[in-house]
């Protein structure tokens, strides 16, 4: 599994408690074991702490407010997206809009990406 170091795990917990609205509301779908996946929030990898993570599926998801629009976030978010494939993982990068307007989408296209994962082994 991947693991964070200890500073990764601190934060980690603080996101946890701390989680965004999206956030939240997509949690609430997702820690019911959809489609039998295990998920984990705010999950430390690495330097980084994944917003949901998949072990099984591997597949990382990242909800993206419109601060990922701005300033040099485009390219910090490239950046970190190539580290997690580097480590064989797939970013699903779902914007905060879609979770809030339509959240049964959201999951749905979650579940679809994370049952495409288990058929490519």
């Amino acid at each position: 599994m991947l693991q964070g170091g200890d500073a990764g795990k601190g934060r980690a917990r603080r996101l946890r408690q701390d989680m965004s609205l999206p956030e939240g509301l997509l949690w609430q779908a997702l820690r019911r074991k959809q489609a039998g996946f295990k998920f984990r929030r705010q999950h430390p990898c690495g330097s980084y702490v994944a917003d949901f993570y998949c072990h099984e599926a591997r597949l990382v998801i990242e909800i993206d407010g419109e601060v990922h629009n701005r300033g040099n976030a485009p390219m910090r978010d490239e950046l970190r997206d190539g580290w997690f494939a580097d480590k064989g993982l797939m970013v699903l990068r779902i914007p905060a809009l879609n979770i809030l307007n339509e959240p049964d989408n959201a999951v749905t296209a979650i579940m679809v990406s994370a049952q495409e994962r288990i058929g490519e082994d």
